[in-house]
């Protein structure tokens, strides 16, 4: 197994390193003060593009080109930190929250700096209590310390950090949903464009990063944006840099989060990080690589990229597995990096079950404003309820394509989206379960067992 620096987590083990005194004793707030007294804001800027950071909350998109898209002019801009973490299989926003809070809050800082925010709102799911808890403790530190305020380290620029807890949406994910739920709205996604770096939360300009990208911010600031950009395992020409965090559960021996740079494997992840398959006489069936909204991989899948002027060429014939995960390199395989958080299922998981379990999931957290993902999940969901009781047919095993199909890109969040394509791909990938199904439905030996319903949705909709 190769060994790689902690530098985003380095401070996750260390005792009670969530207090301001311990943090300062290991480095925090010394990047604060030096962006807000020794940098402009157009030089954090710079070496956060350098940086080729992808956002760390599913989409991918570079942080820094996103930076960008603010207005020069404006007199207000804010800064929203999405700290939901609503996707089943992803609690790595979290370790960082709880373990090590004053690297978030210090990554605000200087973003606002950056971007000339005065105001950062943290959503944070109402669930993590104690990832609040750590929040505001963290904050009343930094304030009382002068790091927050009306002169952060001296400096005339008045800074605050406030949280707000969410209800539990999911959908409160999406980014303008978010925005809407902030402002005491109904949480449910806004028609784009505008996006919410030209009219955000309350009308004006935002940004919107994720947790993990906003704590990752004082390490680019510290090591120089190149610098960490070049930790990635990616060829250059990917364009996606740094280390980022990985977490791993369900059928593995040692389920956890862990940083490594971008561009290990899925491979390295199962069996290194994660110790391996939970059960040695059950062997891998699939993983989903990045929470569940993103498509299932089958292990003897292969990298399909014969010419040589093709990008994935080099992982031409391997495993899919054995693919870099990165955003780019996921997606030519016909899934998603998403929140890098992995699902692993062993040969005992019925795939048509699985699939049940999470369309179960997303019919009870579509907000509903869209006919197709409204009805479309719960068409999914009442198709596969037939399937499970061996009352349906082969011909509704190509419904549950047609209807997913229809739901693809027609709505206005990719909620539908992050429904339809694990859907797809869990046919794809296994008919012969979803066959199987039709023909002796999906008695009690196909249940999940605990290590992936904790994963997954453990059917709280039921």
């Amino acid at each position: 197994m190769a060994s790689y620096d902690a530098i985003l987590s380095n401070r996750f083990s260390i005792d009670e390193a969530w207090t301001l005194p311990v943090a300062e004793r290991h480095g925090a707030y010394r990047v604060a003060r030096k962006a807000l007294t020794a940098m402009t804001p157009d030089q954090i800027k710079e070496e956060v593009k350098a940086a080729n950071i992808r956002g760390r909350g599913g989409a991918g998109f570079p942080a820094g080109i996103k930076w960008g898209f603010l207005p020069k002019d404006a007199e207000t801009t804010y800064l929203v930190i999405n700290a939901d973490e609503g996707e089943p299989g992803t609690f790595k926003d979290r370790q960082i929250m709880e373990k090590d809070p004053h690297r978030l809050v210090e990554g605000c800082i200087a973003t606002m700096w950056a971007i000339g925010a005065h105001v950062t709102y943290i959503y944070v799911r109402c669930e993590l209590v104690k990832s609040i808890r750590r929040l505001e403790s963290a904050i009343a530190e930094a304030r009382k310390k002068g790091y927050l305020g009306r002169r952060p380290f001296g400096k005339d620029y008045p800074l605050e950090i406030h949280v707000h807890p969410g209800a539990g949406a999911y959908i409160c994910g999406e980014e303008t949903a978010l925005l809407n739920s902030l402002e005491g709205k109904r949480g449910e996604p806004r028609l784009k464009p505008p996006f919410p770096a030209i009219k955000g939360a309350f009308g004006q300009p935002t940004i919107v990063n994720n947790v993990e990208t906003i704590a990752s911010v004082p390490d680019i600031l510290e090591r120089g944006g190149k610098a960490w950009s070049d930790i990635t395992l990616l060829p250059e020409s990917f364009r996606d840099g740094g280390t980022r965090l990985y977490g791993i559960s369900g059928h593995v021996k040692t389920p956890g989060v862990f940083e490594a740079p971008v561009g290990i494997t899925l491979r390295e992840l199962i069996y290194d990080f994660g110790g391996g398959m939970l059960h040695d006489d059950r062997p891998l069936k699939g993983v989903i690589p990045g929470g569940s909204s993103t498509p299932v991989l089958h292990p003897d899948h292969k990298v399909n990229a014969p010419k040589a002027d093709d990008p994935m060429h080099p992982w031409h014939g391997k495993s899919h597995l054995d693919v870099p995960m990165g955003v780019d390199t996921m997606r030519s395989i016909g899934t998603m990096l998403g929140t890098c958080c992995a699902i692993v299922m062993d040969t005992s998981v019925n795939m048509a079950e699985a699939a049940r379990n999470l369309m179960k999931f997303y019919h009870h957290e579509s907000c509903g404003q869209c006919t197709p993902c409204r009805e479309g999940s719960g068409w999914l969901v009442d198709v596969l309820d037939q399937i499970g009781k061996g009352s349906a047919t082969r011909a509704d095993v190509d419904l549950l394509v047609d209807i997913s199909n229809n739901m693809m890109g027609n709505t206005i969040c990719a909620l539908a989206d992050g429904t339809a394509m694990p859907m797809l791909a869990f046919i794809r990938k296994y008919p012969q379960d979803f066959y199987d199904a039709v023909e002796s439905g999906m008695g009690e030996n196909t249940r999940l067992d605990d290590a992936v319903r904790a994963t997954l949705f453990a059917e709280a909709a039921e």
